[in-house]
């Protein structure tokens, strides 16, 4: 059998590579030392080395020799060798060379395994190999001899040691015999015993040699590869020999390993132990190591590779079941908050430990099974269980997490979760009496877990701020989430009424019970709760609304009611009745209550009175957010309240000012979306446009309020109605009616400009940003943030939209460095949105505002004053135009663009320049400096054409190149003039002004 025949044969499978090896054995009977030497060369081969092994370097009596000749024939262009290749056929050469090693063991354990020459030489050799500074000698040779060598030696020594075991069985028995028959066949016997017990000595003596040459040298190598492989079959060797490794002395290198700073080497370690910890017989002989290495495994479970936190919190579940006295009670504490953890692999499996440890231990069955019923019995343990969970829920302190803690549950506590009986049973308990299990306290929460199981069920374990869900779900998975949603829609039904009616006075929880119709199957067709039990729920639901005007409530209310009116639901029709009886009765309150206020010609409601109003426009709002309420005319109902100069008299009257905005901003809205069905003619076409001037014109006066949320209500009213009037015009069809164009007035665009600018580029003092820590929360700062990000986006929109000229983005663009962390990411959108609708005129826009901070830093400079806090440095201009020219990413595309900022930058310059004695220089000279910061962006010929550009205005100025008045000219041109990819400006400015150059002379070439 040729080297190369031993090579190839690992593409064959492993059929062919059994038969091959047979044929090598025999070959290796008749020729030891020709067929070793092909076996040799095969290990060099599969280390990606092109050489061949002699039989003088055999010969040779140092391994050195043969590794150094070795070394010289690798092929080193390529950092990859076989075991390393990228792509599946690196996959598979390891698979394919390790069953080589193991059919070679395993067909050779009954012949030339013990002849002492055959795995003496092949170990001496690769272990030197092994211990090669070249990876690929060293990793082939470890994964060769380290791992399936040493692995498939073991399986030889328990092939062994089943047979010395039934040998002696058998041996046992013979000495029953009589003593005639048994003579013989007892030493017989007693030798083969001997010879066993000799052939497994000398294997584990192999495995020993193995173990200390390779092992102990290369579980720390600086390959990682090899580290994993080290450590994955130490594991392996532990559990299957575990009477030859399984001890603390081969333990500690799985300890030691555990802290290794690369991930897949900690996760083999993990994976190993968890071969280990789930065999309970190996379990008295990980005393030690837990004891040591506790501490270890319990931090792991926040390990920055989420798969090895999750493998260890499985480990640790194993370590939980086997035994109660490794983990304590702080142990206990710090692994069940990992139930919040934002991975939900990692926290569903810390639910498992949840629920393993605390709330099945907390149901201990009942033996005497005649005190109560089977029925009785259940709910009893699912209280129990419910307890439980209850006051881990109260110690763990995150009062703001149930949906996450249910998601976390869920895999494995499903039977508790989804016992929507139990949970509306244990809410339905008076709290008040002396057999109440739980407390008002206690059934709040109940209140959240029911609500979040039910959106469980429905919607699965997508969560906001939870990764690693499944993305997809099975048929069988869907078929479960259908009968979950028919189960829960079956018994809340009924049963959320006297929910409703109980907890009632309370905001919070009644908020909570009202989304749960949201998740509603729409294909229930029980009879029985159609008609007695959609009523009672309607009525519930509207008795709620009268006792509540918070803000959870509403709109909890408003989005139920949407899902229960939509098309298809059985109780659809009872719904929408439901909701215009609701909204008539709001309409009519307001009607009466509104009248009554401005009967003298100016808001005059008492406190009570305000109050009311308030409230059922707070109730109005909600619902005109999510149903459309034109028919009710809403608008002009509560137009009268927005009178000419937006103010109103009373106590209160800012709250009825802003509610009214925001229901009015609301219907114009509903009448813009809905325009293709109800402008049937041009009269209701002119209505509606008379209409937008209208809330327009009231919303422009309400921008002037002294009160900042009225303020702030208008503005983005009016820039939420303008955007969804442009949209409207744009997919609007010619062939029918549609809305008319209405452009905003002058002065409302102003408004809106300065409003922007008053309002959401603050610069805090300096004092209150050193107090703000004591001061004020960190959550009220980024409230107010997100408060300003909001008027922001609604103004960009606008420009976006085309509702605005792109120009008047140029304000807004003058904050984009020194707001750049809070609004960067929002200014940066618009530039990108506007150059999509129009490159040019964006482009445009960012020149306009680089010359109006330009114009404002030298007028500034000139009057002498003191320096005011809104005018930019020229060293943030400078900074401006460089983020401005990064984003121009395509060169070709934006060709045009840039060559317009050089022209325009030239001509603001140049342009209606008259050289004097007095007036050397152009007096915005230095705004080429930053016009420079462009000039990388350009296309060599378009440098060169800016170029000339630049000479013809200058051709007909005398300009002295030794003064420093000049120097922005100088530099600009050598921006313009660095062709060269290595070539800096400044040698551009040092060759012009060489004493070999005449001292006056155009800047020409």
């Amino acid at each position: 059998v040729e080297a190369v025949t031993l090579f190839e044969v690992i593409t064959m499978g492993k059929s062919a590579i059994q038969a091959v090896i047979d044929d090598w054995i025999e070959a290796y009977v008749t020729d030891r030392d020709a067929s070793l030497l092909d076996l040799i060369s095969f290990f060099i081969q599969c280390c990606g080395c092109k050489g061949a092994v002699t039989a003088e370097m055999c010969q040779s009596k140092e391994d050195k020799h043969v590794k150094s000749k070795m070394v010289e024939e690798l092929d080193e262009d390529s950092a990859e060798y076989p075991l390393v290749q990228s792509g599946p056929s690196g996959r598979w050469f390891h698979s394919e060379f390790c069953d080589f090693v193991s059919v070679l063991v395993a067909q050779c354990q009954h012949s030339v395994l013990f002849d002492s020459y055959l795995m003496n030489s092949l170990i001496s050799l690769l272990t030197e190999l092994s211990n090669s500074y070249v990876r690929a000698f060293r990793h082939t040779c470890t994964l060769a001899e380290a791992v399936k060598l040493l692995s498939s030696l073991l399986s030889v020594a328990l092939s062994l040691s089943v047979g010395i075991e039934n040998s002696q069985k058998l041996y046992n028995v013979q000495r029953t015999k009589t003593v005639r028959q048994k003579t013989q066949q007892l030493e017989r016997m007693q030798k083969k015993i001997s010879e066993l017990q000799e052939k497994r000595a000398e294997v584990e003596s192999m495995m020993d040699v193995i173990f200390k040459g390779v092992f102990l040298k290369r579980y720390r190598d600086m390959l990682p590869e090899i580290r994993s492989v080290c450590m994955e079959e130490l594991g392996l060797w532990m559990k299957l020999y575990s009477s030859s490794f399984l001890n603390d002395s081969y333990l500690k290198y799985m300890g030691w390993m555990m802290h290794d700073k690369v991930p897949d080497v900690r996760l083999k370690c993990v994976l190993a132990l968890q071969g280990l910890f789930g065999d309970p017989v190996l379990l008295p002989k990980l005393d030690l190591f837990i004891s040591r290495f506790k501490n270890r495994l319990i931090s792991m479970v926040l390990d920055k590779d989420n798969e090895v936190a999750v493998q260890t919190m499985k480990l640790l579940v194993l370590i939980s079941r086997a035994t109660d006295d490794v983990l304590t009670s702080e142990d206990y504490k710090q692994l069940l908050q990992v139930v919040y953890s934002s991975h939900r692999p990692l926290s569903a499996t810390a639910g498992e430990l949840l629920y393993s440890r605390i709330l099945s231990a907390a149901a201990p069955t009942s033996d005497n099974q005649d005190e109560r019923n089977e029925e009785d019995e259940r709910r009893r343990q699912m209280f129990d269980r419910l307890k439980a969970l209850l006051r881990f829920y109260q110690e763990s302190e995150l009062h703001k997490h149930v949906v996450y803690l249910v998601d976390s549950l869920w895999d494995c506590g499903g039977s508790l979760l989804k016992d929507w009986p139990t949970l509306t049973a244990a809410l339905l308990q008076n709290s008040s009496g002396r057999k109440a299990c739980f407390t008002p306290a206690e059934q709040a929460v109940i209140v959240e877990i029911l609500v979040a199981s039910v959106r469980q069920a429905t919607e699965g374990p997508a969560l906001v701020g939870r990764s690693g869900a499944k993305k997809i779900m099975s048929n069988r998975e869907k078929k479960i989430q259908a009968d979950d949603c028919l189960k829960l829609t079956e018994h809340l039904f009924s049963v959320l009424p006297k929910l409703l009616s109980k907890f009632s006075c309370s905001g919070d929880t009644v908020a909570s019970l009202m989304r749960i119709p949201q998740y509603f199957h729409p294909d229930s067709q029980e009879e029985n709760y159609m008609e007695k039990s959609v009523s009672s729920l309607m009525t519930e639901m509207a008795a709620v609304l009268d006792l509540h005007s918070g803000p959870a409530v509403l709109e909890a209310a408003a989005r139920t009611y949407l899902s229960l009116c939509g098309d298809g639901a059985a109780w659809a029709v009872a719904a929408r009745a439901s909701r215009d009886s609701l909204v008539q009765r709001w309409v009519d309150r307001l009607t009466e209550k509104i009248g009554e206020s401005l009967r003298r010609g100016c808001f005059s409601a008492e406190e009570d009175e305000t109050s009311q109003i308030v409230a059922t426009l707070k109730k109005l709002r909600a619902f005109h957010n999510c149903h459309d309420l034109s028919r009710w005319s809403v608008f002009e109902l509560l137009s009268p309240l927005l009178t000419e100069d937006g103010s109103l008299g009373g106590p209160s009257p800012e709250q009825v000012l802003e509610e009214a905005l925001q229901c009015m901003s609301f219907a114009m809205l509903w009448s813009l979306s809905t325009s293709s069905q109800t402008l049937t003619c041009r009269e209701k076409a002119v209505a509606q446009r008379l209409q937008l001037r209208l809330f327009c014109d009231r919303s422009y006066r309400c921008l002037s309020h002294c009160n900042h949320s009225v303020k702030n209500q208008a503005f983005l009213g009016v820039c939420d109605v303008l955007t969804a009037h442009s949209y409207q015009l744009q997919v609007w069809d010619p062939t029918c009616f549609g809305p008319l164009l209405y452009t905003p007035s002058p002065k409302l665009q102003r408004a809106l400009l300065t409003f922007v600018c008053v309002n959401v580029f603050v610069v805090p003092d300096g004092d209150n940003q050193s107090r703000g820590v004591s001061e004020s929360s960190e959550v009220e700062r980024l409230e107010e943030l997100h408060r300003r990000r909001n008027l922001l986006a609604a103004y960009c929109k606008l420009i976006v939209h085309g509702v605005l000229e792109t120009s008047t983005a140029a304000e807004i663009y003058t904050h984009y460095v020194k707001h750049y962390s809070d609004f960067g990411d929002i200014i940066k959108e618009t530039i990108s949105r506007t150059r999509q609708t129009d490159k040019i005129e964006s482009t445009r826009t960012l020149v306009l505002c680089l010359q109006q901070l330009f114009v404002q830093l030298k007028r500034e400079q000139e009057s002498g004053g003191r320096a005011h806090s809104g005018v930019q440095t020229f060293t943030c201009i400078k900074e401006l135009a460089r983020r401005f020219a990064l984003t121009f990413g395509d060169l070709v595309k934006f060709r045009e663009c840039l060559v317009m900022i050089h022209r325009n930058g030239v001509e603001f310059v140049f342009q209606e320049f008259r050289q004097a004695p007095d007036n050397a220089t152009p007096p915005y000279l230095s705004y080429l400096t930053i016009l420079s910061e462009f000039s990388n962006k350009l296309l060599k010929p378009d440098k060169k054409a800016v170029l000339s550009y630049l000479q013809k205005h200058t051709a007909e100025h005398i300009i002295d190149l030794r003064e420093e008045c000049w120097q922005p000219l100088i530099y600009y041109r050598a921006t313009l003039l660095a062709v060269a990819e290595m070539e800096d400006a400044v040698s551009y400015v040092s060759s012009d002004r060489r004493p070999g150059l005449h001292s006056r002379s155009p800047v020409s070439k």
